[in-house]
């Protein structure tokens, strides 16, 4: 817990103002039995309504005393645990944004999804917890032994001895709850796993009548989130009926040994009820603790869980805080040279002995079989993954010479997956250019082919784009992604079979654009499909993670057997004079 200290030095006054309030509210509350005591044996029974209204009017006073001291205590304590859990929240999410994907892959986005929200909120209340009550808690208890000697000493030894029996009864449930509570939150993570599964994928459970059976493992997953809480919860409740049981069996002792003294007069009436008083407090304050200790629990099993992301290193390592190369424009602006990946260090290799080099504004092609790797080999010119052997190097500089932001400044890439964000059509451009104008979203709509579709829109740029662009088709979401990376006018593009839902003559059309107005872009294609690619400077071919061949459409024909394999399944004699 100390490693979340620094996220706490913002409100250390209110950490400390806090219990302090905290504190004077006990003292007070400490105090109110003995002037009760006064009220009844100096007042009342002695029939002096003096007496009985200056204690009355003793205990009102430190009754609004206590309660300002409260709300104070309760204001600090909200401010703290909230700016703490924004403080946390903001750091985690930095961290999370510095992950290579490597770091995304190990935890999974249900996990990091819960760990975010469900487990910050934990550490907030607990804070919460701590400025209000972990202090008050401790000192009622051990005040109220003092106060109940300074009454009578003879049965202090009741208090002295509930406290043990109790502690025992906190340390038997809390060595139960707190593997059980380590257990709900990976429940809580499954269920999240699934259900987000669920509504990506609600068309496609919807196209293969899943209904009742994904409903059937949303229940199962959400049945065994419940039992796991019923269990914890179930133990965690002995703790009351406990408690009531030793509070009451404790006042019927002080009762009646008080009444033994009250008849010899050793005693008032006034005082035994500020004894029972004072061990209905001790133990209401044991209860606190009993909650604070589940509450803390909960607590130290999601410290645990935010730790793991604050303590994972990124393995994509930013060089930016060094001295670093510029981007500068050489003939060769890709060059891999034997170049090995794997995705851990435990895993098969991905990528075996890549060797090629693509030229400033160079159309080059990547092509092979479906798990051939090559949206693999894409990802690793971004540097969203580090090589594993070879050299990668960027204008005749090792990749690890650029920061991050330097190096993608220069990139853009459109992924497999079309992204859109909620927002207009003119915000989702904007990404790629944050002040890009009217017109250059209307040239990079027209090289994408996007504008004929867009201009029948009613609000045309500033028309809705819904969370993951759920209003529009595949090919239209493939376009309007390639437009937003072509606003960037980027050195490198990058489409990874970003055409895919594009009809042959849009793909076409498409292409020729693209080298008519981005003629210094040097552009990949990857693709499926040997249309896309076989009017490309160079082809790379793919085959099970290795090299099948580097050369011009022509040239392959003749020398890759793999390459010439996918052009015969694809294209026919009439096919490939149309395309070429």
């Amino acid at each position: 817990m100390r490693s979340f200290l620094p996220y706490t030095k913002k409100y250390r006054k209110e950490i400390i103002l806090g219990p302090i309030f905290k504190f004077l509210e006990a003292v007070f509350e400490l105090m109110l039995p003995l002037f009760m005591a006064k009220l009844i044996d100096n007042g009342i029974r002695a029939n002096n309504r003096t007496v009985t209204l200056q204690m009355a009017g003793i205990m009102l006073l430190m009754s609004f005393i206590g309660l300002g001291c409260v709300l104070t205590c309760q204001y600090y304590a909200s401010i703290a645990s909230q700016g703490f859990g924004t403080e946390l929240r903001n750091d985690v999410m930095r961290r999370i944004n510095r992950f290579s994907h490597a770091e995304i892959n190990h935890f999974g986005t249900s996990t990091l999804i819960t760990r975010v929200t469900n487990d910050i909120n934990q550490l907030q209340y607990a804070l919460a917890m701590l400025i209000r009550l972990a202090i008050r808690a401790p000192f009622l208890s051990i005040g109220s032994i003092f106060m109940a000697f300074t009454i009578r000493p003879q049965i202090t030894w009741v208090f002295l001895l509930t406290l043990p029996i109790f502690s025992l009864l906190l340390m038997l449930i809390m060595k139960r709850t707190v593997p059980l509570y380590k257990r709900v939150q990976i429940k809580i993570d499954k269920l999240n796993l699934v259900i987000s599964e669920h509504l990506s994928g609600v068309r496609i459970i919807r196209a293969f009548a899943k209904k009742q059976t994904e409903a059937a493992k949303v229940a199962k997953t959400s049945d065994e989130l419940a039992e796991a809480y019923t269990r914890v919860a179930n133990i965690s409740a002995l703790l009351t009926p406990a408690t009531t049981l030793i509070m009451n069996s404790v006042i019927i002792l002080i009762l009646y040994l008080g009444g033994i003294d009250v008849d010899t007069g050793a005693m008032g009436q006034g005082d035994v009820l500020a004894l029972v008083n004072y061990m209905t407090q001790m133990l209401l304050a044991l209860i606190i603790v009993s909650q604070l200790v589940i509450v803390f629990t909960r607590a130290f099993a999601s410290a645990g869980r935010i730790n793991e992301i604050l303590k994972t290193e990124p393995s994509v390592v930013d060089s930016g805080d060094s001295a670093t190369a510029s981007w500068q424009q050489t003939p060769a602006i890709v060059t891999f040279k034997q170049v090995d990946f794997r995705y851990t260090p435990k895993s098969g290799r991905a990528l075996t002995d890549i060797s090629f080099q693509l030229k400033t504004g160079e159309f080059m092609g990547i092509i092979g079989p479906t798990g051939s790797g090559k949206t693999t080999l894409m990802q690793l010119i971004p540097r969203f993954y580090d090589i594993s052997a070879g050299e990668l190097l960027i204008h005749q500089q090792p990749i690890t010479n650029y920061s991050l932001n330097e190096l993608r400044r220069h990139i853009a890439t459109v992924p497999q997956t079309s992204v859109l964000f909620s927002g207009t059509i003119r915000s989702n451009l904007q990404w790629g250019k944050p002040h890009a104008t009217d017109e250059e979203c209307w040239h990079a709509l027209d090289i994408a082919q996007c504008t004929e579709f867009v201009k029948g829109l009613p609000q045309q740029l500033d028309a809705p784009v819904l969370a993951g662009g759920k209003n529009f088709s595949g090919g239209q979401k493939q376009r309007l992604t390639i437009a937003r990376a072509l606003i960037k006018q980027p050195a490198l593009l990058i489409l990874d079979d970003s055409l895919s839902a594009l009809d042959y003559q849009t793909d076409l059309n498409l292409r020729n654009a693209l080298r008519k107005n981005m003629a210094g872009t040097t552009i990949i294609v990857i693709s499926q499909r040997i249309s896309s690619v076989q009017g490309a400077d160079n082809i790379l071919v793919l085959n099970d993670g290795g090299q099948d061949g580097f050369a011009s459409h022509d040239v392959l024909m003749q020398t890759s057997k793999t390459y010439r394999s996918i052009a015969e399944s694809q294209l026919n004699n009439k096919e490939a004079t149309i395309h070429a």
